[in-house]
């Protein structure tokens, strides 16, 4: 096979010739009378855009593909062989089983991008020093990457921050200096990888033999292992069931008996589910949940600081008047929960008003459609690519906040207050609504 480099002179084709070519694809797909499966070898399409089409098992060989908008669009079960899609805009694009080997995708942007079960490998084309890599300084921050083919693959220095990455095969690949901070593995194989000066902190390393990482001297502050990270709820003085009644007890009493319940550096892991749970005002700070069915539970003026919710279900929970300041909510499904504020006291002298206080938590790629966070305070709070659509923020306090991509369509933001200078979020095609 010879080489894709700049002494071989490769086809250019107009954007025309391409939307032409993505028709008669989308054709075969349909399996309608004229369409042909696309498919290009050695062909320059460099700046062109193939945005939200559907490429489906297309075929793209040794193609240069740099600096080209592919947001959104279908690459499932395609192959794009020893291609050179360096520079480009690879968010939310689908890679599905794709062939990718040999690829190179250097300093390209792929937030949010599926590559459940692609294959990254090492192969094909060189570059005259050996093989193509296919992820240096590669951003691959927050894209799901779940058993994706990594194995062999030559990934130094690039970013994986907050990547799924679960049951990926990463087994000898070259991941040194790479930027794994918040990154989940959980089952990942990792067999033979070379983390040398890699950043672990806060991923997620359960299902994962550490025992190499360990000795890489890799920065694993705050991972996530199969190993109890505090306390274990068998540690705990009494049954959780037990402390759960009593609890109950306590709250119904207004303090007059039974015990308020305390979880407060807590690994509740293996319990897996706390689903429907009624646990008001309970007291967790740095409590781990990490991954738990928490469907419909209810945590109202709870005392949650610190605690990691990370990949939680918490659709339609009642969160009401909680705080939740440093919490790590990112990759979590809040849809429909309510985070309003609570009202506490009868004559007005008396009367306390407790919204909902995110201050500094990290709520990166948060599913929180329909949610209601009216009043809610995210002073310092992380919101990249949070998806807040439909989301009631009237009266919210976002100053300080990261609101990098996040998305408000329709959301109502009467009274919300956002900083000027911050990185604007994210308005879809019919806006936002600041009325009641």
């Amino acid at each position: 096979m010879q080489e894709n480099t700049a002494n071989q002179a490769l086809e250019r084709i107009s954007q025309d010739q391409l939307d032409a070519m993505v028709r008669l694809h989308v054709r075969f797909l349909d399996g309608r009378l004229g369409g042909r499966r696309a498919m290009l070898k050695n062909t320059d399409i460099s700046g062109l855009t193939l945005k939200d089409q559907n490429l489906k098992q297309a075929n793209f060989m040794g193609c240069m593909m740099t600096s080209m908008d592919l947001s959104g669009a279908n690459f499932q079960e395609a192959s794009l062989y020893a291609c050179d899609l360096s520079n480009s805009n690879l968010d939310n694009t689908k890679f599905i089983r794709a062939d990718l080997r040999g690829a190179r995708i250097e300093s390209a942007s792929m937030e949010g991008a599926d590559l459940e079960k692609a294959d990254l490998r090492v192969g094909g084309l060189t570059d005259g020093s050996g093989g193509y890599d296919s992820g240096r300084a590669v951003n691959f921050r927050g894209a799901n990457l779940s058993g994706a083919k990594l194995a062999g693959s030559m990934a130094s220095q690039a970013d994986f921050s907050d990547a799924i990455m679960a049951g990926a095969n990463m087994s000898g690949a070259d991941l040194s200096n790479a930027q794994l901070e918040g990154a989940d593995l959980s089952g990942a194989d990792i067999g033979g990888a070379k983390f040398g000066g890699a950043n672990l902190k806060s991923a997620i390393l359960t299902g994962v033999s550490i025992d190499d990482l360990k000795r890489s001297k890799v920065d694993l502050d705050h991972a996530i292992t199969d190993e109890n990270i505090g306390r274990s709820v068998s540690d705990l003085d009494e049954p959780l069931a037990n402390l759960i009644e009593k609890h109950k007890d306590w709250v119904a009493s207004a303090g007059s008996s039974g015990a308020q319940l305390d979880l407060s550096g807590i690994d509740m892991r293996f319990l897996k589910t706390l689903k429907q749970e009624k646990m008001t005002a309970i007291k967790a700070m740095g409590t781990k949940f990490f991954g738990m069915n928490m469907y419909q539970v209810q945590l109202q003026s709870a005392t949650l600081d610190g605690s990691d919710f990370r990949n939680c279900d918490l659709e339609e929970s009642d969160l009401r008047g909680s705080s939740f300041k440093e919490a790590n909510f990112s990759h979590a499904t809040l849809r429909g929960s309510n985070c309003s504020a609570l009202m506490f006291g009868g004559g007005s002298s008396t009367k306390r008003f407790s919204p909902c206080n995110f201050t500094g938590a990290k709520l990166r790629y948060v599913d929180w459609q329909g949610g209601q966070l009216k009043n809610a305070v995210f002073h310092g709070a992380d919101l990249s690519y949070a998806d807040l659509t439909g989301a009631d923020l009237r009266g919210a306090d976002f100053t300080g906040a990261i609101l990098t991509k996040t998305i408000l369509d329709e959301a109502q933001t009467e009274g919300a207050i956002f900083d000027k200078d911050e990185s604007k979020p994210v308005f879809k095609l019919g806006g936002h609504k600041d009325d009641d």
